[in-house]
């Protein structure tokens, strides 16, 4: 590989980790091309987008960032760094510029993820007040996250859920990549995670207009090789 062929980044979101893109990731590895699935640490969108960005600055050539679900908003912001020529949404929010996770929720019905969260602490270091993560109950996970992936794949999925930071909902993105970044995006028509519409009001605004599937959440797992065409589109657009 030289250094002009380009790298896809896949960006997990909430209540999963990168194994979650496993066979988008093969698709893409039998394509030939450069695949890295960083571990996001779900701590706050701006500390999240961050870590991103570094990864990011240290690849050599082009970079097709996708985010799925919440990683849509890291991707949001991260996708500012200068080697990002392609932005792909997968089941994902995508912020406007000064808009929070809760803002942009917020203008919508909530979807059935609002019955199923479970809310602990973690502690903070450095401080005495111990921090809120965010999760699915694990007894809801299939109905609300995973309605079309198989049960057994569905019920490990549910009791190794990588939470998120209650504070991530807050936090404005401080940037919008997708003004200045070309984009292609995807909904899940059966998303119980996050409302559809609320899906389809980001991408609009960004001025994408997204493939639409029969999906439940987890596109890439029930999905993978549409999602994987859709990036397959993404980086036919380097050429």
């Amino acid at each position: 590989m030289t250094d002009n062929a380009p790298t896809v980044v896949l960006v997990h979101g909430a209540f999963a980790d990168g194994s979650s893109f496993t066979p988008v990731v093969r698709e893409l590895l039998d394509d030939g091309l450069q695949v890295l699935v960083p571990a996001v640490p779900n701590r706050s969108l701006l500390g999240d987008a961050a870590y991103i960005a570094s990864v990011v600055r240290q690849i050599k050539g082009p970079v097709v960032l996708v985010g799925h679900s919440y990683g849509g908003a890291v991707i949001t912001v991260a996708g500012m760094e200068d080697n990002v020529k392609a932005l792909v949404f997968v089941s994902a929010y995508a912020l406007e510029e000064g808009e929070s996770l809760a803002e942009l929720q917020g203008g919508f019905p909530d979807s059935l993820l609002a019955t199923g969260l479970v809310y602990t602490t973690y502690p903070i270091e450095g401080s005495d007040q111990p921090g809120t993560d965010v999760s699915v109950d694990p007894g809801k996970f299939r109905e609300i996250f995973a309605a079309d992936v198989d049960p057994d794949l569905a019920r490990v999925l549910a009791v190794s859920q990588r939470p998120l930071a209650a504070v991530a909902f807050g936090e404005k993105a401080p940037a919008a990549a997708w003004k200045t970044k070309p984009g292609w995006a995807s909904v899940s028509v059966n998303d119980h995670t996050i409302n559809p519409d609320v899906e389809r009001f980001g991408y609009q605004r960004a001025g994408i207009t997204p493939v639409e599937l029969d999906s439940s959440h987890l596109a890439m797992l029930s999905h993978p090789k549409q999602v994987a065409d859709l990036i397959r589109e993404a980086v036919s657009s380097l050429a």
